[in-house]
């Protein structure tokens, strides 16, 4: 794995006693450049950190111990956890963001997202359930990484889940017809989704698991995926 830079963090508290490490929660930075990032995650004004921070030419920043809980989510809910911090590892990729300007992750950035994320899970027992996005725990509030993060690619690598229901099941599937939304919510609360805007739900699960369109629309590609995902969170 690529060299990790050690850069601490003065923001980070202990775990709670007890607290198991087992969600892993992907970020991007938001911000105009990875130093500006990197400044205010280790500003104590900021009372915001993670454990680790992702260039885009690849370089890895470690910025928070994994025993300690670094300020990474904030309010939010994954699979009935209100205090995902305390619970999570987390990982700030650099890249603008949809206020200065989304970009796609370049492939060094990406191969060092899996090398950590597999160094990561050999250390940790995290279901693939609960590899998610920060739009997935906090929909109502947050966006990140986007529709152009490449979870399929993780996925590959044995890092998250991706539905396999393609090309069988496509074919069969219209994104025209519309379903309601009382079919797709259920499978949502089964997921993992936490309470809140039902449409900013849908809209964080299809930036994750249907980024080709997250208009917030139900479609049956939707009701297939979600469908898959709680199976494959079952085994």
């Amino acid at each position: 794995m690529t060299h990790i830079i050690d850069h601490p963090s003065p923001n980070f508290s202990d775990r709670p006693d007890g607290s198991q490490i087992d969600i892993l929660v992907l970020h991007y930075t938001g911000m105009q450049s990875g130093k500006i990032a990197l400044d205010r995650l280790c500003d104590p004004a900021s009372s915001v950190s993670c454990h680790y921070l992702i260039e885009e030419d690849g370089r890895i920043f470690r910025l928070v111990d994994e025993d300690k809980r670094a300020w990474h989510a904030g309010r939010g809910e994954w699979q009935k956890c209100v205090d995902v911090n305390s619970h999570s590892i987390g990982i700030e990729i650099v890249n603008p963001g949809h206020e200065f300007g989304y970009r796609a992750f370049p492939e060094d950035q990406i191969a060092s997202v899996i090398a950590l994320c597999r160094d990561i899970l050999g250390r940790h027992t995290i279901p693939a359930s609960r590899i998610i996005a920060h739009s997935d725990m906090a929909p109502d509030r947050k966006e990140d990484p986007g529709e152009l993060f490449p979870w399929d690619k993780l996925a590959e690598h044995g890092i998250g889940l991706w539905p396999q229901i393609w090309p069988q099941m496509s074919s069969k599937m219209s994104t025209d017809a519309i379903t309601s939304p009382n079919t797709l919510d259920p499978l949502l609360d089964q997921i993992g989704y936490g309470d809140g805007d039902g449409q900013k739900r849908r809209i964080a699960f299809q930036r994750h698991w249907r980024p080709s369109d997250i208009s917030g629309k139900v479609d049956d590609e939707c009701v297939a995926i979600a469908k898959a995902l709680v199976k494959a969170a079952s085994r």
